[in-house]
């Protein structure tokens, strides 16, 4: 049996294994890392009132904006208004966001025939769906 011995690796070849077995544990690890420290948490969907109320031809545009803190996507999210006046449902609106990813808001408004100022608004997010 006759052995054959291999030439020493270059230089070359010791770098580049350097270089690939270096970017090979960056991405084990970053794989890793996001693993461990995923907090799976649900969309955490707010609504918040805007202070402006605009009067434009005996309407009332109260403006809101919507806002997901939670780690997931939320779609067909459900914003619901209820105007009060003296105890009284008088109004009542509903908007729908398609998408709501997470750290994503979204603006809109909802119309009025009677002045929100004279009552009680309630904003509130109706629902979600995950995607």
């Amino acid at each position: 049996m006759n052995k054959t011995e291999q030439p020493p690796r270059s230089i070359a070849e010791w770098v580049t294994f350097s270089i690939a077995s270096l970017i090979l544990a960056m991405i084990v690890s970053l794989v890793g890392y996001t693993w461990l420290n995923e907090k799976n948490q649900p969309p955490i969907v707010s609504v918040t009132k805007k202070q402006t109320i605009r009067e434009i031809d005996g309407q009332f545009y109260v403006p809101f904006e919507v806002v997901n803190t939670g780690e997931d996507t939320a779609e067909s999210v459900q914003i619901m208004a209820e105007l009060l006046i003296n105890g009284k449902v008088t109004e009542t609106g509903e908007q729908q966001i398609d998408f709501l990813s997470s750290g994503e808001s979204e603006e809109g408004a909802f119309i009025f025939t009677k002045n929100p100022r004279q009552g009680q608004l309630n904003l509130r997010v109706g629902s979600y769906k995950l995607p």
